[in-house]
């Protein structure tokens, strides 16, 4: 037997680590002096304790080195993918904040040079319906972030409640990679002339916006100086329910399905939620009170707007459980989405 000194020397781990790990259930001892209380280890818990200490180090949670250490080996396999790519997309996430710091630095030495893009008027027209329903109506948040790349435009709205994220090709970027937080009036104004073909171009040129039509047509604004939530966070999700719906019939069964009349507990806003489920036949269906299985509360209002904005006949939603959030996909499109947070049931 290996005292906890011991075990802590030889497996990397320090002597709190080892209590903690007690503590939490997930690594104990063999054995505990009952008149002294100290912890004793058996030689063939080593390897796990060495084990422990390498997913520490790479930031593995408690809950899935649990996992690992109790599950068979392909789920202990699918456990570490899945961590692996929680880091790689840390990792592209920090070399993308890096890479806007420098676009920073950049923009101060050299302040006098803007970025253009130009964008096709359809696929901007429809990457702002995909949007707009999501936009704030605080003043810090109440636009839409554009990001402005070498092939793509990104836009993104929040009011903290739902994520709506969409894409639109484009080309003919200058100047370096930049984004801005566009006012809702400027996006509404520059959405009303996007009605035929041709291409707009978008200029970010300090705290001007611009965007021009292919027909001449000009709106300009200032963009709203405030940091935007990092959204990204939000989109790495593993949906248990991953459901194709038929827009139209969705939207009438939410129509006449049952809902709760809720108090929303951040500002005080009521609404009525629709609380859903799937169906034994694994089919999203209402939930009432005498139903078993999963029930996940949604805003019905925000989630018939986000149908709607979808413009598409079939969508697909998933589902995560009832504290995670709800995401309407396109089936042909992963860079165009919306999220809503669900409505906590009491």
């Amino acid at each position: 037997m290996r005292s906890i000194g011991e075990m802590a020397r030889d497996s990397g781990l320090s002597v709190s680590a080892l209590r903690f790990y007690d503590g939490a259930g997930v690594f104990g001892p063999a054995r505990v002096d009952p008149q002294t209380g100290y912890r004793w280890y058996a030689q063939e818990q080593l390897a796990d304790a060495r084990l422990i200490a390498r997913l520490r180090r790479v930031g593995m949670p408690l809950a899935d080195i649990s996992r690992v250490l109790t599950a068979d080996p392909a789920q202990a396999r699918r456990t570490l993918d899945g961590h692996l790519r929680r880091l790689e997309d840390g990792l592209s996430d920090a070399r993308r904040e890096l890479s806007t710091v420098r676009t920073l630095l950049d923009q101060r030495e050299n302040p006098m040079n803007p970025t253009r893009l130009t964008v096709p008027a359809p696929e901007l027209a429809a990457a702002l319906d995909a949007v707009r329903f999501a936009a704030s109506t605080e003043a810090a948040l109440a636009g839409v972030l554009l990001e402005l790349e070498p092939d793509a435009l990104r836009l993104v709205a929040t009011d903290r409640y739902r994520l709506a994220v969409s894409q639109a090709p484009a080309t003919g970027l200058t100047g370096p990679t930049a984004s801005a937080i566009a006012p809702t009036a400027f996006v509404d104004e520059l959405r009303a002339l996007l009605d035929g073909d041709g291409d707009t171009e978008l200029v970010i040129d300090g705290d001007r916006l611009t965007a021009t039509t292919a027909a001449g047509r000009r709106v300009t604004g200032e963009r709203i100086d405030q940091d935007y939530p990092d959204y990204r966070r939000m989109l790495r999700l593993e949906p248990t329910h991953q459901l194709p719906v038929d827009t139209a019939a969705l939207r009438r069964t939410l129509g006449s399905g049952a809902t709760r009349s809720m108090v929303r507990s951040q500002d005080g806003t009521a609404c009525e939620v629709s609380v859903l489920t799937v169906t034994p036949d694994g089919s999203l269906g209402i939930a009432d009170e005498d139903t078993e299985g999963p029930r996940i509360g949604v805003n019905r209002e925000f989630l018939l707007e986000a149908l709607a904005a979808g413009g598409r006949d079939q969508l697909v939603l998933e589902l995560g459980g009832p504290v995670a959030p709800l995401a309407i996909r396109f089936p042909d499109r992963q860079d165009t989405f919306s999220l809503l947070m669900p409505t906590a049931l009491s």
